[in-house]
């Protein structure tokens, strides 16, 4: 082939798109600067209303005003790269630039039976399960609890959500917590696992969640967990949950505006109190649907917003939490299927890089494993699609071209057996058999049937990796602790 192909051949390896000019990333950055400016946002937090002063800010009572030149200065210093790693240290995930990572999503109000197909409340056993099947699919890149668990300590959720998500997967984990006192017991455990806080603070696995109440309301618990991650040298996802029309302006820029105006609140307050914070903006960017007052997560609104924070975010050089894999529908059905597909697609496209909830059903309100199963298989798909195809020598296939001639075939060639496992993607719950095939190999099944197969296979048969005796005897006496603690609390609260 001579010199016909040349190196500029091998640069589009991947496929984004543009939803926003670089004028217009600009714009929604700049609005949102001029907002904490002008209007300010209401900090219920008195460490962190000194901070702000002492760091230049207009602080009258709960409302602070921020200049343009502060907010600047945090984004140039918070890092333009956030890596996580697994519970051995070994590198998983690098949250920069275009990578795009998934993951389900936290804390929801009811659990989709695994089994028995009921919308029930979540228990501490489904939290297990959860991790245990994030740990098997390989297309489920970190992990998050998908229901907050009941039958434990109810102001100690959390801290036995993390227990029982760190006990049976290896992946990255990023956790809430409803106060300061529940992330400490959070972090103990996380450094406990390997071997002490250092470590932890040098290959993280476990990114904290923190998230402001829109309109621009940053709660004592809120951005008191910036601080504190910002101390302990622990990443942090600061992010807004903003519904255009009824929490945010009803259009979808002036929504924009509004949600990284108060990711940029946890940025500057953890840049000021510790340069190099790692922090991760963005959010759940959705709309109230008008006819039924639910917050939307398969809208396409939804779809377009997750899509434009994504591109402020790269615009501002900033890690991105992104949002994908999720529906409205309330079961496994064809809305569902679509949603998912949809948003988790946009997610790639758009270079979103930390992607949660999926296994979000019911607008969020119920985990469902099924749906997270069923994402693992379009998430397969939608990475082979990012691949996009590679160009150079062998693949233009000239030469096997010119050797089959015209009328011949390429299944006998040296050049198909080397190349169609590297260029196809072949699924595993999605069915291509002809219709013989597919009614006596698969027994006629449908989509959902596989997916339950599948599920109720892992549940059955993946076995995590255990944590040593010794590392579980530490962690339960950190959860002794943080049961007394809360014991103790509710004594003081009934002599009062």
């Amino acid at each position: 082939m001579g010199n016909f192909v040349k190196s500029r051949y091998k640069v589009n390896q991947t496929v984004n798109f543009r939803l926003l000019s670089d004028a217009q990333r600009e714009d929604i950055f700049s609005a949102a600067t001029e907002v904490l400016e002008r209007t300010g946002a209401k900090i219920y937090d008195e460490e962190s209303l000194e901070i702000l002063k002492k760091g230049g800010c207009w602080v009258d009572g709960n409302r602070v005003r921020i200049p343009v030149g502060l907010s600047e200065w945090a984004v140039r210093s918070a890092p333009s790269r956030v890596t996580l790693y697994d519970q051995l240290g070994n590198k998983a995930m690098v949250l920069q630039d275009n990578k795009t990572y998934y993951g389900p999503g936290p804390t929801n109000t009811f659990h989709r039976d695994p089994f028995t197909g009921e919308r029930r409340r979540p228990v501490i056993s489904d939290t297990e399960n959860v991790a245990k099947v994030c740990d098997a699919l390989p297309n489920i890149d970190f992990v998050q609890d998908l229901g907050t668990p009941t039958g434990v300590t109810d102001t100690l959720s959390d801290v036995h959500a993390f227990r029982a998500l760190v006990s049976n997967t290896n992946k990255p984990i990023v956790h809430w917590g409803f106060d300061i006192d529940q992330y400490q017991a959070i972090t103990d455990i996380a450094a406990v696992v390997v071997g002490g806080l250092e470590n932890l603070q040098q290959r993280p696995f476990l990114a904290l969640y923190s998230e402001p109440s829109s309109p621009l309301l940053h709660s004592e618990e809120a951005i008191a967990k910036a601080v504190f991650a910002a101390k302990n040298k622990i990443p942090i996802v600061y992010t807004p949950c903003v519904m255009s029309g009824a929490t945010a302006p009803a259009t979808l820029a002036g929504t924009l505006v509004l949600g990284v105006a108060e990711s940029l609140v946890g940025i500057i307050v953890s840049q000021l109190v510790r340069p190099g914070t790692p922090i991760i903006m963005g959010g759940v960017y959705a709309i109230m649907d008008m006819k039924t007052t639910v917050f939307s997560y398969g809208s396409p609104e939804f779809h377009t917003m997750q899509a434009g924070i994504a591109e402020v975010a790269h615009h501002m050089k900033m890690p991105v939490f992104g949002t994908a894999g999720c529906t409205d529908a309330h079961i496994l059905d064809g809305q569902a299927a679509g949603e998912a597909a949809m948003s988790i697609l946009m997610a790639a496209l758009s270079g979103a890089n930390l992607v949660h909830d999926c296994g979000y059903t019911g607008s969020g309100s119920t985990g469902s494993l099924e749906q997270l199963v069923m994402d693992d298989e379009i998430i397969a798909m939608v990475k082979r699609f990012m691949r996009g195809i590679e160009i150079n020598e062998n693949t233009l296939a000239l030469d096997v071209v010119d050797k089959v001639g015209p009328g011949g075939h390429y299944l006998g060639e040296l050049h198909t057996m080397d190349n169609f496992k590297k260029e196809t993607w072949f699924p595993t719950l999605i069915n291509r058999m002809r219709h013989d095939g597919w009614q006596k190999k698969a027994n006629s099944s449908s989509m959902g049937d596989r997916v339950r197969d599948k599920l109720h296979s892992i549940l059955k048969e993946h076995q995590p990796k255990p944590l040593s005796e010794k590392v579980n005897k530490e962690i339960d006496s950190i959860v002794e602790k943080a049961e007394e603690r809360e014991a103790n609390k509710a004594q003081k609260a009934k002599k009062k």
